[in-house]
């Protein structure tokens, strides 16, 4: 699934190439595509038909469109699969286009396309900036809103795994499993650290690891494992080729030599140095 770099690399694409145009006609080929917009198909088309595009903004994994007219915009998820491509109106459809974006100038349509079908976009009121449907989520490390401090005190308040808290995205967002392990990894901390134990420096520490790990995905557009990420023009990022845990089972540590250990973790899987990284006690 993509996170935050991947996802921001496609929001500078989307406010390179669609802000400030005027949506001439919305097509929807999936109905799943909108299952979170309850009016329908022919409502949400209705509804976008005539609007500008006056920005492109996120928080965390998801991405939203403020539009013209009214206080909402056009939200997106991305999910396992899901793209927004910036394409020529004469391409041909993709496979598994699911939505379909055209504007008044002629120029290149925005097409959603989502071949796993567990993304989705939706027509939300804004609330102080920010989609109702998200008001939740906590700020990226990377927002002007993120209080550090407060986060400090409440990840100590979690009682619970480091990384499990790091997934939480009520209590930071954009962070998912291969940048949370990158980020651990820096810092020198066991993905299952209880967080009551972390001080104040050490919590600083992580913050300043997680900035640094995503910053420099973004600066290569993103990690590719999954060919399905791509950004508006089609294209994968490289940040990959960088990781220092993350999918390095076996591989040496770059620091001391000694073999990354795959553990398992909810479902999936957690990447350490048993070295640098001392489980706790």
């Amino acid at each position: 699934m993509p996170e935050l770099p991947e996802v921001e690399v496609v929001r500078r694409g989307l406010a390179q190439w669609v802000v400030g145009r005027e949506i001439a006609s919305a097509e929807v080929l999936h109905p799943r595509a909108i299952r979170r917009h309850l009016p329908g198909a022919d409502e949400f088309a209705a509804r976008l038909k005539g609007r500008a595009v006056l920005s492109a903004e996120r928080r965390g994994k998801y991405l939203w469109l403020p539009l013209s007219g009214a206080d909402e915009a056009l939200m997106a998820h991305l999910g396992m699969s899901g793209q927004l491509l910036v394409v020529a109106p004469d391409s041909p459809l993709e496979r598994h286009l699911r939505v379909r974006l055209r504007f008044e100038d002629g120029g290149p349509d925005l097409r959603f396309v989502d071949q796993r079908t567990f993304g989705h976009v939706m027509l939300a009121p804004l609330r102080g900036g920010i989609p109702e449907p998200i008001a939740h989520i906590a700020p990226d490390p990377f927002e002007p809103a993120f209080d550090e401090a407060e986060f400090a005190r409440r990840l100590r308040a979690k009682r619970t795994e480091i990384k499990r808290a790091l997934l939480d995205q009520s209590l930071i967002s954009g962070v998912g499993n291969i940048y949370a392990d990158e980020a651990l990894w820096i810092a020198r901390l066991h993905w299952a650290r209880p967080t009551e134990t972390l001080t104040r420096p050490k919590v600083a520490e992580l913050v300043a690891a997680i900035r640094t790990v995503m910053g420099s995905a973004l600066e290569q557009g993103g990690t590719s494992f999954d060919s399905l990420y791509v950004n508006v023009n089609g294209e994968s990022g490289y940040f990959d080729r960088s990781l220092e845990a993350y999918g390095r089972r076996d591989l040496p540590c770059s620091r001391c030599g000694t073999p990354i250990r795959r553990e398992a973790f909810m479902n999936r899987s957690s990447y350490s140095c048993p070295r640098c990284q001392r489980p706790p006690r």
